[in-house]
């Protein structure tokens, strides 16, 4: 197994000089090195080909112990040094502090075909980042970030991805819903990639130390490599890496409401410098159409993080490192003028992107009326958001009393339509009807492109939690069905129809089927 090692992270940046790996409050360094835990009997479940191709993995290398002994942290990969991150970050609105790398250890850096990759581990043992934790992932969290993370690739929406899933051999101790009852799980280990898991937080910690040399020596690495078009380290290339983290969330945050995703933790700390979708912990697709909805525990009272909140989320996340980064430009004016772009652009690509999910190609005015008045009306009953879209795309022309009856198979309970409702819904169709006539696709054109952006197939909680509990059986048939349904969430997919349902009411309050803890 041969890889093309560039590791740039570790080799630039200021390590940690302590090497001792315990719990500790690390000052003027990005990483500290570590070395994953000796796992008892490492295990292969489920590998992505894709994304080994992407580093520059040959097939065969991937049955190999070679392979199962680097990507479960058994052995160090020649000429590497292992590192775990170090971060702050605010969580639900509160500033944490240093945070960093608890449950993650960055393997290396890997060079193909000109793009930078790294690779770390979730779940590989203690780093001094850990705090109270053990460092450990359980088998349910890590399926789930596994298929999701490769999931919303294939959704076209920005995210890190993942190369594999293992089981340790060894059993972790979790109190899956923090009500004091714990329990023995199957330890497990993702290891993912991305081309960095720089976050938000990585710039707030130097920051709120006033280690203004670091900041400076972090964001001039991030530039360097990831954002080399900005050109050489000055105030105004700074206030333009801003301008494009911004522009990069918001454009991640425009695709997380259109497939109805919500993160669930959108923590400053879960916040990639890159605009994409990172720790997947608590997250959840929309089940009935509800701008209220959070899938996390943790956040119910408060729902800062539901589906409907997740714009200004993005906004508050970058306003605190806009603040981060201030030191280096000083400058408040050109800041504020990106933060305010942002709540403009924002509404702007917002709009465009419901207009393609309707069907609309042309800019109208009344549009914004008309989609408000569509979201209103899949608010008057539970109605599951992914199938009233994928059904909406086979409307005809001429034919708007046909249209409730078109999408009759989203609604929960279809008898909770009163006499009411139906009517709502007879008024949007007519003046959808309309509003379509003045399109010029034909009926099949505006369906295909309709199927481009609204996908028949979304890794819903309970499909994810029917995959655990076959996984903790021992079965992986449903971990790879899954896989491969989801690596072509558009297409129509018949021979898995059964995928293409509403929630079923039996996991309407099972546990990882409705609401799911930060527990892993």
């Amino acid at each position: 197994m041969q890889l093309n090692i560039k590791d740039t992270f570790n080799k630039e940046l200021p390590s940690d000089p302590n090497t001792d790996n315990t719990r500790r409050q690390v000052a003027e360094a990005t990483h500290s090195y570590v070395t994953p835990k000796k796992l008892s009997n490492p295990q292969l479940i489920h590998v992505s080909k894709e994304v080994a191709h992407a580093i520059g993995l040959e097939e065969e290398s991937l049955m190999s112990k070679d392979f199962l002994e680097v990507f479960s942290g058994s052995k160090i990969y020649p000429k590497t040094k292992p590192y775990a991150m170090a971060y702050a970050g605010h969580q639900f609105g509160n500033w944490a502090g240093q945070l960093g790398d608890g449950r993650a250890i960055n393997l290396f850096e890997v060079e193909h075909h000109h793009n930078l990759w790294a690779i770390q581990l979730k779940g590989s043992g203690e780093t001094p980042y850990s705090r109270q934790g053990d460092g450990l992932a359980v088998l349910r969290s890590s399926i789930r970030e596994y298929l999701c993370s490769e999931a919303m690739y294939h959704l076209g929406v920005p995210t890190t991805r993942a190369l594999s899933l293992m089981l340790s051999g060894d059993d972790v101790l979790r109190d899956m819903l923090y009500n004091g009852n714990a329990d023995y799980e199957k330890g497990a280990i993702v290891a993912r990639v991305a081309p960095t898991f720089i976050r938000f937080g990585n710039f707030e910690l130097f920051a709120a130390r006033q280690d203004i040399d670091n900041l400076k020596i972090l964001t001039d690495y991030t530039i360097k490599y990831f954002y080399p078009e900005l050109g050489a380290p000055s105030k105004e290339t700074y206030i333009r890496f801003f301008e494009a983290v911004t522009q990069r969330t918001l454009q991640m945050i425009v695709h997380w409401q259109r497939v109805g995703f919500v993160h669930g933790v959108m923590n400053t700390d879960n916040m990639s410098i890159l605009g994409l979708t990172i720790d997947y912990g608590p997250y959840g697709w929309l089940e009935g159409f509800d701008f209220g909805w959070t899938p996390n525990t943790t956040d119910r009272e408060n729902k800062r993080y539901r589906f409907g909140n997740q714009p200004n989320i993005g906004l508050w996340n970058l306003l605190q490192l806009a603040n981060a980064l201030y030191p280096l430009v000083e400058e408040a004016e050109p800041i504020e003028a990106i933060l305010n772009q942002y709540q403009i652009d924002f509404e702007n690509q917002s709009l465009q992107m419901m207009r393609s999910k309707l069907g609309l190609q042309v800019a109208m005015d009344g549009d914004t009326k008309l989609i408000r008045d569509f979201e209103d009306c899949l608010l008057q009953a539970e109605t599951d958001m992914t199938i009233a879209f994928r059904l909406l795309s086979n409307y005809k022309k001429g034919y708007p009393e046909n249209g409730l009856e078109l999408i009759e198979n989203a609604f929960y309970k279809p008898e909770a339509l009163n006499e009411e409702k139906p009517n709502l819904w007879k008024v949007w169709f007519k003046a959808y009807d309309q509003r379509l006539q003045k399109e010029e696709l034909t009926d099949d054109e505006r369906q295909q492109k309709m199927n481009t952006v609204n996908p028949k197939y979304v890794l819903r909680n309970y499909m994810a939690q029917l995959a655990i509990d076959e996984a903790d059986k021992g079965n992986y048939d449903v971990v790879n069905e899954l896989f491969q349904l989801l690596k072509k969430p558009y297409d129509a997919q018949p021979e898995h129809e059964k995928w293409f349902a509403k929630r079923p009411e039996w996991a309407r309050h099972k546990v990882g089927c409705s609401m799911l803890s930060c527990s892993s």
